[in-house]
């Protein structure tokens, strides 16, 4: 039987506007209720699907939480990834513009900065949601292991010594990051995120002994 291939299109089409209706819908119930007391059923009557329609994009609710962050970080994941790949770059130059970059998208898009809201506030690690702690997680190592690897680079081109080992000296850095992102979801009106993480970061640099060039 042949088949036709633009209701096989259509049909993924389709597919691809359930799962973004459904990811929209994930985002705006998990603000409201919360990710722990909202349910699979709540997120398929504000998507207007059946509940079978999530069953056919995710197996579980840790899943959809996941998909829904991955479409926010997956981009300032992919930046950081990317550090130390063009040996004609400053590495230090580079790891300020990946967590600037960071923080811009998180400051000038709504919906970026929606996801942030529901990560840092509306989610508890508990039952099925564990899952979602280990996707945090390896979010947390890879992102350190990065920083670590930038910050050895830099310390060796500028043939300096860092204050603190550079295991440390990422955790330090990374928790910085984290600090501005939850204190800044919490009241955006407070400060101006890119522009305070700049100087937080370039404070924290200098402190280790690294200077821009």
């Amino acid at each position: 039987m042949k088949v036709d291939a633009a209701m096989v299109r259509r049909t993924k089409e389709d597919a691809e506007e359930t799962r973004h209706q459904l990811l929209e819908a994930a985002q705006r119930v998990f603000a409201e209720k919360g990710v722990s007391r909202t349910s699979l059923q709540d997120i398929a009557q504000a998507a207007g699907v059946t509940r079978g329609a999530i069953y056919w994009h995710f197996k579980n609710k840790a899943e959809l939480f996941n998909a829904m962050m991955d479409s926010a970080i997956l981009p300032m994941e992919q930046t950081m990834q990317q550090l130390g790949h063009d040996a004609k770059q400053d590495p230090l130059t580079e790891l300020e513009r990946a967590m600037l970059q960071t923080m811009h998208s998180i400051e000038s898009d709504a919906r970026t900065r929606a996801i942030f809201e529901v990560a840092t506030l509306k989610v508890e690690y508990v039952d099925e949601l564990l899952a979602v702690k280990e996707r945090h997680v390896q979010c947390y190592l890879e992102g350190t292991q990065q920083m670590q690897r930038s910050l050895e680079e830099s310390a060796m081109r500028r043939a300096v010594t860092l204050a603190i080992p550079p295991a440390v000296a990422a955790h330090g850095l990374h928790a910085l990051m984290v600090g501005l992102i939850h204190t800044w979801v919490l009241e955006p009106t407070a400060f101006k995120l890119v522009a305070v993480s700049q100087a937080a970061i370039r404070t924290y640099l200098a402190g280790l002994g690294l200077k821009f060039r």
